[in-house]
């Protein structure tokens, strides 16, 4: 589950995100490269989703030759290490803060800030594959989106 910034310092997630993606990738034997490394530190830079266009933008900030194809293939590499996740229903991209058993997770998402948040509903995965089981349907996963409003979008109840 993804805990807070402390005090709403990012640097600090982020710096954990990138000692945690070096272990993955030295680990896995795969390279972190600089365009990768900087991709995942846009990524990290808040709690929201953001898009591959949203990337290159910022990428282009710093170098202006950065283009679609660097971004893409640094997102494709960061999802198969784990190390994000894609929102499909908002093509975009978030953070992953925990490394993953299976494929099967929660993300909550507010459809006011457009903050994500991982969680993980144990009885949730095993639920699903049953029913679509008994649908004689075969899982290979299940990434489940819930859109909603967070509490700080929700409108304040008056009585």
């Amino acid at each position: 589950m993804s805990t807070p910034c402390i005090n709403n310092n990012h640097q600090h997630c982020i710096e954990s995100a990138l000692q945690r993606a070096e272990k993955v990738c030295r680990e896995s034997g795969a390279r972190f490269t600089a365009a990768r490394r900087r991709v995942l530190e846009l990524i990290w830079q808040n709690h929201h989703v953001v898009s591959a266009y949203d990337l290159l933008a910022q990428l282009q900030k710093d170098d202006p030759s950065a283009k679609p194809p660097t971004v893409y293939r640094a997102l494709d590499f960061l999802l198969e290490q784990g190390l994000i996740h894609r929102v499909s229903s908002m093509n975009a991209f978030t953070r992953c803060d925990c490394r993953h058993e299976s494929s099967d997770f929660q993300l909550m998402i507010c459809s006011g800030c457009k903050r994500v948040q991982e969680i993980h509903i144990p009885d949730l995965p095993e639920s699903l594959k049953q029913y679509a089981q008994s649908q004689n349907f075969k899982t290979s996963g299940a990434i489940v989106e819930i859109h909603g409003l967070c509490q700080h979008c929700q409108p304040v109840q008056t009585d």
